[in-house]
């Protein structure tokens, strides 16, 4: 939580016009010069944004990570990000909509559509096996990949829009963002923290879980569910932003342990801590220019993830 605080007053500090952390301070009580009280408001919303966006996708990893009980799990594995995308590059190519308006609802379908199909594909009669939808995932992630290269690249005015969006971006988003992808967020992460025994125990495997009368089935579809909404609000709101996902849990682990009761919580707080960070990088580095966030999380989140092996290798 001091990580935390420490990295939102920086964040609103950072710019293409260096500002000081007591300015900060200042400008928040409403005090101090009223241009720079004007410049840190206008920080507020994307260091908000970056901060519910990371906890979300932090929190869907941790769950896809718990229910294939493969390391390398995230969201993007049963294909959410990509069916996200899909439907907002659909609605923007036949409906009209402007990608950089996409909403919850228009990438929600979508994502939800993706899913359900790679739970129908390979975890329907899978017998507890987590390979089949594993495998599932990359087939329609391919699938909509391509789909979204054909979209874009037959029509001009889409890719104009979504290659903006694509790279995942803080900029140019205001509090209403943040207002309506919040109730996913939140109901996303209350439902996961719900079923925290259940993840716990299918990390046992599946017949001890079975045998402690878990009903795998069940998690797996709730599980499931949550991520896909998770990560579909993530990803409406910013764009794909790669990486989170996977290395949050990672690291979360070598810091708490394997409880879920504990990787969550410290997934959402630590997930919104790099993703903000990552947007502080980008806004410093290219002065006055700035690198979206969906480039810099893999360059910021490489090493954390190195890290997080490293220790659980010196451990084992």
């Amino acid at each position: 939580m001091v990580l935390l605080v420490v990295v939102l007053l920086v964040s609103l500090a950072a710019g293409s016009k260096a500002t000081s952390v007591p300015d900060v301070v200042t400008a928040l009580r409403g005090q101090g010069d009223v241009h720079l009280q004007a410049v840190v408001e206008s920080r507020i919303p994307r260091t908000v944004l970056g901060l519910v966006v990371g906890g979300a996708l932090a929190v869907a990893g941790v769950i896809i990570q718990g229910i294939t009980r493969n390391p390398l799990g995230e969201p993007g594995l049963l294909g959410v990000n990509v069916g996200a995308a899909a439907s907002i590059v659909t609605a923007t190519g036949f409906l009209g909509l402007s990608a950089g308006s996409a909403t919850v609802w228009t990438a929600l379908p979508g994502g939800l559509l993706a899913v359900l199909v790679v739970y129908l594909v390979g975890g329907h009669r899978s017998g507890g096996s987590v390979v089949p939808l594993v495998l599932a995932g990359a087939v329609v992630s391919a699938f909509l990949g391509a789909y979204i290269q054909a979209v874009t690249l037959t029509l001009p005015e889409v890719f104009d829009g979504y290659r903006y969006w694509v790279v995942g971006s803080l900029a140019g988003r205001d509090l209403s963002a943040v207002v309506e992808i919040l109730p996913f967020v939140a109901v996303g992460t209350v439902v996961a923290v719900a079923l925290a025994p259940g993840l716990n125990s299918l990390a046992l495997g599946e017949s001890t879980a079975v045998a402690l009368g878990t009903r795998t089935g069940r998690v797996r579809a709730v599980g499931i569910g949550a991520a896909t909404v998770l990560a579909s609000a993530a990803t409406a709101a910013v764009g794909p932003v790669a990486f989170v996902g996977l290395a949050v849990p990672h690291v979360v682990r070598s810091l708490v342990g394997s409880d879920h009761r504990w990787t969550l919580p410290y997934s959402l707080v630590l997930g919104g801590v790099l993703l903000v960070a990552a947007d502080v990088v980008g806004r410093v580095v290219a002065r006055p220019q700035e690198i979206a966030v969906g480039v810099v999380t893999a360059f910021v989140g490489a090493p954390f993830l190195l890290l997080a092996v490293r220790r659980m290798r010196a451990g084992t």
